[in-house]
C-alpha cells in the first residue's frame, strides 16, 4: 500500500474517533482577514436590505437591569420569533456498499435577514440536501433556493419568494461580555419549532479544533441550551437583536468525558460579512492554493518516520493552479504559511486563509528532507 494511500486511510479513523461536535459535521467559523477589515462597514451597509444596529458597550449594557430581565427575555422572543424558520432538507438516495438508500431529510433552523427574502442558516444543514423546504413560525411551508455557502464558516444564505413576515434585526457580536444573558431560538429536532432557551455568554473568542485539519475560530461560547435542529437559528441579547448563529454543542470531550453547556455561535459580524458576500457574488471569496493534502501529526511522523512532526503532505497538486505555479510536488510536505511554522495551534487553512486571493505566500517546503522556501502567488476559490 503506497504511503499516500495510507495516511488518507489512517486520517479518516483518527478523525472518526475525534470528540463530537454534535450538529456541525462539517462546520467551522472560520473568515480570514476580510472580516476584520470590512466589519465596521458591514454593519452599517443596509444597501442588500440587511437590518443592522451599531450598538456601543455602554448602551448595550444598558438595555435592561436584572429587574425586568423577564420581561426582556419575552419581549425579545416575540418580536424576533417571526423572524426564525425551520429548515427542512431532503436528501435522495445514497448507494452504499450495503446498496442503496431511501430518501431522508435533514432539518435545522434559520433566520430571515432582509426584506428580499433571504435566511441565514449553516452549510451543514443544507450541505447534502437536493431540495430545501422553510417552515415559517405560523405553520406554513416555503420553497427555498440555495443562494450560496461557504464551508468554513458553517454559513449558507437562503433565498424564499413572497412576503417576508418579519426581518431580524443585527447587532454588535463585539460588544458581547461574559454574563451576559442571552436567547436562543430554533426548532430542535426538527419538531419542537420555536423553542426558546436561556442562557449566558461563557467566553467569547473561542477556538475548536474541527478534526477536519483547521480550526473553528472566534466563536461564541454559551450554555443556552443547543440541540440538533438548533443549528442555524439565531443567538439574541436582550434588546432582541441578533448577535450570533447558533452552529455546534460539544458533547464529549478528548478524554471521554460528557459535558454539558458547551455551546457555540458564529459571531453575527463574521456571519453578516459572509452572507452580505454570498448574497452579492454566490460565494464567499477564499484563497486558492489548489492541492489535495492530508495533515501530519507527530503520531503519523512517529509511525511513518515522516522527517517533520507538523505539517501537509501533499498527494496531488491541480494542474494549472497556483501550487503548479509555484512548483510545488507531489510529496512534499508544507511545514510552514508565511512566518508561522504549522503546529497543534496553527493549521493550515486557518494560516492560509490570512490571506488575498492574489497575495503571494511564501511557504516553508520540506522535500526529501531538504528545506526550501516556495514564493506561490494564491488564487480565488469560492465555496
Amino acid at each position: 500500500m503506497s504511503l499516500k494511500k495510507f495516511l488518507y486511510m489512517l486520517f479518516v479513523v483518527i478523525v472518526a474517533g475525534s470528540a463530537a461536535l454534535t450538529g456541525a459535521v462539517a462546520g467551522g467559523a472560520l473568515v480570514y482577514r476580510t472580516v476584520q477589515q470590512e466589519q465596521a462597514a458591514s454593519l452599517a451597509d443596509t444597501n442588500q436590505g440587511i437590518q443592522t444596529v451599531a450598538v456601543s458597550e455602554q448602551s448595550h449594557s444598558l438595555v435592561v437591569n436584572t429587574t425586568n430581565v423577564e420581561s426582556a427575555v419575552t419581549q425579545a422572543v416575540q418580536n424576533v420569533g417571526p423572524t426564525v424558520v425551520t429548515v427542512v432538507g431532503t436528501i435522495p438516495n445514497q448507494r452504499t456498499p450495503f446498496g442503496q438508500t431511501g430518501e431522508s431529510t435533514v432539518s435545522g433552523s434559520g433566520v430571515f435577514i432582509s426584506a428580499d427574502g433571504y435566511i441565514l442558516t449553516n452549510n451543514h444543514v443544507i450541505e447534502s440536501a437536493q431540495s430545501i423546504k422553510v417552515i415559517l413560525s405560523d405553520g406554513s411551508k416555503r420553497d427555498a433556493s440555495l443562494l450560496g455557502t461557504d464551508q468554513y464558516s458553517d454559513l449558507a444564505v437562503l433565498a424564499v419568494e413572497g412576503d417576508v413576515p418579519a426581518v431580524a434585526t443585527l447587532g454588535n457580536s463585539d460588544a458581547l461580555n461574559p454574563g451576559e444573558t442571552v436567547i436562543a431560538i430554533g426548532s430542535p429536532l426538527g419538531e419542537f419549532m420555536n423553542s426558546v432557551t436561556v442562557g449566558v455568554v461563557s467566553a467569547t473568542g473561542r477556538s475548536i479544533d474541527t478534526g477536519y485539519g483547521y480550526q473553528i475560530e472566534g466563536l461564541i461560547q454559551t450554555d443556552a441550551a443547543i440541540n440538533s435542529g438548533n443549528s442555524g437559528g439565531p443567538l439574541l441579547n436582550l434588546a432582541g437583536q441578533v448577535i450570533g448563529i447558533n452552529t455546534l454543542v460539544v458533547r464529549n470531550s478528548n478524554s471521554g468525558a460528557v459535558t454539558e453547556g458547551l455551546g457555540f455561535t458564529i459571531p453575527i459580524n463574521t456571519a453578516s460579512v459572509v452572507a452580505q458576500q454570498i448574497i452579492q457574488n454566490g460565494y464567499f471569496s477564499r484563497p486558492y492554493l489548489g492541492i489535495t493534502w492530508q495533515q501530519i501529526t507527530p503520531r503519523i511522523a512517529s509511525m511513518y518516520r515522516l522527517p517533520v512532526e507538523w505539517g501537509v503532505y501533499i498527494t496531488d497538486v491541480a494542474n494549472n493552479s497556483p501550487a503548479s505555479h509555484g512548483g510545488l510536488q507531489d510529496s512534499d510536505i508544507i511545514t510552514g504559511v508565511g512566518d508561522t511554522a504549522l503546529d497543534e495551534t496553527h493549521a493550515y487553512v486557518n494560516m492560509l486563509f490570512q490571506y488575498f486571493p492574489g497575495d503571494t505566500v511564501t511557504l516553508t517546503v520540506n522535500r526529501e528532507g531538504d528545506t526550501l522556501q516556495v514564493d506561490v502567488i494564491l488564487g480565488e476559490s469560492g465555496s
